[in-house]
């Protein structure tokens, strides 16, 4: 079983702060560095170091073509990943040095110029058994998930960075939708309906410090969240999802897998950076048997 990833890959540069910057405020960062990263990217090498077979389908900008080594080095497919002349994809992430929360600025660049013909080919070794995975991070989503319904893949759905008008018209292709709590209600304040009524096969809420809550065909649960030290959450909720998706192909029901999930957005948060903090199944595994 393979999932089918049409993600951005970005760089992120980290600054950290005394604290949020406000409006106005020039501040002196305590921190700086340079990490691979986007949501896209973020997921797929979730996916990959949760053991799923994973195919990336993206741009990226030909002159930092180097840091794409760590995508490769967690197991992740690049053969569909174009390496453009023109900038890639760029993330400004500012963290709060006591909180770990973040403000994210992000400019598309390379994600915002893939190609029909990288899906196109992609999606010619995909089986009816495997998955698409899509973010709201490049062009080309919807052309994307239609494709892949139509040649009957599932779909999972991360509706972030949040476009209402987006999110809703591609439900109906949706089998897997993970939205946080803020995009569930912007989204339900958007269609005017309460989206637990909607039918959805498969839905998921993550809450943050709150775990997260799930209603669909294997019923109705919260999944309690691990209690830790944050050092910064960036990238959490990507890392949940890459388990989540990952345990499901992997057969695991759906309340393991937001279990296992859950561990390993835990153990991520305890890291600096994002795409790089990720943990590897054994790393979970050795965590939940911890925590028991």
């Amino acid at each position: 079983m393979t999932i089918f990833n049409l993600g951005s890959i970005n760089l992120d540069y980290f600054y950290r702060l005394p604290h949020l910057v406000s409006a106005g405020e020039t501040l002196a960062a305590n921190d700086f560095n340079i990490a691979l990263g986007g949501k896209g990217a973020n997921q797929s090498v979730a996916l990959a170091k949760a053991g799923a077979d994973v195919f990336h389908i993206g741009a990226f900008g030909q002159k930092d073509a180097i840091y794409l080594q760590e995508m490769q080095n967690a197991g992740v497919n690049l053969d569909f990943v174009a390496l453009l002349d023109m900038p890639s994809g760029h993330a400004i992430i500012m963290v709060d040095d006591k909180t770990g929360e973040n403000q994210i600025i992000l400019s598309p660049s390379a994600n915002y110029n893939i190609e029909q013909k990288q899906i196109k080919k992609a999606l010619q070794k995909a089986t009816s058994s495997d998955w698409a995975l899509a973010q709201n991070e490049t062009c080309l989503v919807e052309p994307f998930l239609s494709l892949a319904e139509r040649q009957g893949l599932r779909i999972c759905y991360s509706a972030a960075p949040f476009v209402a008008e987006q999110t809703a018209g591609l439900l109906p292709l949706t089998d897997l939708l993970i939205v946080n709590e803020g995009e569930a209600a912007a989204l339900s304040d958007y269609i005017e309906k309460d989206i637990t009524t909607l039918g959805l096969p498969h839905l998921i809420i993550t809450l943050g410090s709150k775990g997260a809550r799930y209603s669909g065909e294997q019923g109705r649960f919260s999944v309690a969240p691990f209690k830790v030290s944050a050092i910064d959450t960036t990238g959490a909720g990507d890392t949940f999802l890459g388990f989540v998706l990952a345990s499901l192909s992997d057969g695991q029901t759906m309340q393991q897998a937001m279990r296992y999930a859950s561990a390993a957005a835990a153990l991520q948060i305890t890291r600096q950076g994002a795409l790089p903090a990720i943990p590897s199944w054994a790393e979970v595994t050795s965590f939940l048997q911890d925590n028991s």
